[in-house]
């Protein structure tokens, strides 16, 4: 039984000369792909240099289970809005839960209405 679909640096197909081949939370093995240590260079990190490489593995999350979790729980509402005020039940309340922080966060905010 397969809950999530495979981690699509682990999987594609047989023609891909550009397949990488690690799971999500193998720090060790990053970065694995040409374009990955071109983000580390345009990021800053200087990864042909043993200490630094191990720097940027070190501040890299282990975040698989933030993911899964952010799957299950979901990551937008729907919330009515009358008079200027949220429209929630007696015991609703909203809520911002931080899987993979703490850390800055930044939260968008869409209203939609008619007048």
């Amino acid at each position: 039984l397969e809950l999530a679909p495979p981690d699509e640096r682990s999987s594609g197909s047989s023609s891909s000369s550009s397949l990488v081949r690690y799971q999500h939370n193998d720090i060790d093995r990053r970065p694995a792909s040409t374009a990955e240590r071109q983000r580390c260079f345009d990021n800053g990190w200087d990864i042909d240099q043993p200490e630094i490489l191990q720097q940027w593995r070190d501040q890299e999350p282990i975040n698989a289970h933030s993911h899964l979790l952010s799957m299950v729980l979901g990551n937008s509402e729907t919330i009515p809005v009358a008079e200027s005020k949220l429209v929630l039940g007696q015991w609703q309340s909203v809520l911002l839960v931080d899987l993979d922080g703490p850390r800055n966060r930044t939260v968008g905010i869409q209203l939609m209405g008619y007048q």
